[in-house]
């Protein structure tokens, strides 16, 4: 998907200006990020950070999706989140990685030189709140992925993750979220089965029971079409609004 990207004219051509943290800047800000910045592409499977390893850098994912996966002592690893286009990398104010970040796909990021990135953060409020604003977006999301991999049945946790993806793709693309939706599947079934925890074969059929009972369609594996994004909501057991990351 890296390949179709156009980045030729810096921040104007950006797909994710309008969410990204550099959302509310002028041009003068956008000039002075702009020299901090610097761009990075990761294939799938590169590992972007490692745990612990001395953060140089924070950004935002401008195309792809990575993964944050935390190492237990005794080697076992656990996915604990998703990293979608527009969201933010790297913690200022702390410089060790605390989760691993992987290429789930193939990866461009907007890189910010950390130290630059945190002096910018005081002397421009606005980058600072809509920084926490998004943190707490996070948070919230964080928060209703528990009751997913907690409460939902495996048939409910593939409509959320379909929403999910679903819902950021129609936000980058400035598209409302009546009735029928277009976008292309990022993840692989094994993917999506670590995530949800659930295993390949559940992931398979519960995508061909969605498919076969007209909640979502199917070109391939990846490209999916939702009729009506209301009935995959009802599917998710969620509100109109998902209650999910936007």
């Amino acid at each position: 998907m890296n390949e179709t990207l156009d980045l030729t004219n810096g921040c104007e051509s950006c797909p994710i200006k309008h969410r990204a943290v550099c959302a509310r800047c002028d041009a003068d800000e956008l000039e002075t990020l702009d020299g901090i910045k610097y761009y990075r592409s990761f294939e799938a499977g590169q590992t972007l950070i490692w745990s612990g390893d001395r953060m140089e850098f924070v950004g935002s994912v401008v195309s792809g999706i990575a993964s944050l996966t935390q190492t237990m002592e005794d080697g076992r690893t656990q996915m604990v989140g998703l990293l979608l286009p527009s969201d933010f990398v790297g913690r200022p104010g702390r410089e060790f990685a605390t989760y691993d970040v992987v290429a789930t796909t193939d990866v461009v990021m907007c890189c910010f030189r950390r130290k630059p990135f945190e002096t910018m953060m005081v002397e421009t409020p606005h980058v600072a709140q809509r920084l926490l604003e998004m943190t707490l977006d996070e948070l919230d999301a964080a928060r209703e992925w528990m009751l997913v991999l907690g409460r939902k049945t495996a048939r409910e946790k593939i409509a959320s993750l379909l929403s999910i993806i679903g819902r950021r793709d129609a936000s980058l693309k400035l598209e409302g979220m009546v009735g029928r939706i277009v976008f292309d599947l990022p993840l692989t079934r094994e993917a999506m089965a670590d995530y949800l925890g659930l295993t390949l074969e559940t992931v398979s059929r519960q995508m061909s029971a969605l498919k076969r009972d007209g909640v979502i369609e199917l070109e391939g594996k990846r490209h999916v079409t939702v009729p009506s994004f209301e009935r995959l909501m009802d599917e998710a057991g969620d509100d109109a609004d998902g209650g999910m990351m936007a």
